[in-house]
């Protein structure tokens, strides 16, 4: 199999350093949150970054769910991702919740999408069997 796309970035400084893509679309500062011990300074943390990318990539993934399922998927749905940081032993974990908001669906429409789409994204693929990651549909 052939990558389609590679993204490719670096960072300096850890948790509290800076990040920046090899093209420069993405150049942000990173801060340790209060919450772990850290001054919760301006910048992002990993988690944050990972909750943005998951949500997106599971809203690309619920399109191709919908279109699969003959779904007409309202522009204006959303996946909130919340990516939590635990303490696993010596070691730490992530723990994903996904909760999705679909105007116009039934609740059973939109658990059959976050299902589908849970099979075809990226990022759940990745995780699977890794990380703890729920599917919720907002009320």
């Amino acid at each position: 199999m052939s990558n389609l796309y590679t993204a490719e970035a670096s960072a300096t400084g850890g948790r509290s350093g800076h990040a920046r893509s090899t093209d420069g679309r993405l150049d942000l500062d990173l801060s340790v949150p209060s919450e772990i011990g850290g001054d919760g300074g301006a910048g992002t943390n990993p988690e944050q970054l990972f909750a943005a990318g998951y949500a997106a990539c599971f809203q690309g993934a619920l399109g191709v769910a919908a279109r699969r399922q003959k779904i007409e998927l309202s522009d204006d749905s959303t996946i909130t991702a919340r990516v939590g940081l635990q303490k696993s032993g010596l070691a730490f974990a992530l723990d994903v919740e996904l909760e999705g908001r679909f105007p116009g669906l039934t609740r059973e429409q939109g658990e059959a999408l976050m299902h589908a789409a849970h099979e075809v994204c990226p990022y759940s693929v990745a995780t699977r069997g890794n990380v703890d990651v729920r599917l919720k549909v907002a009320e």
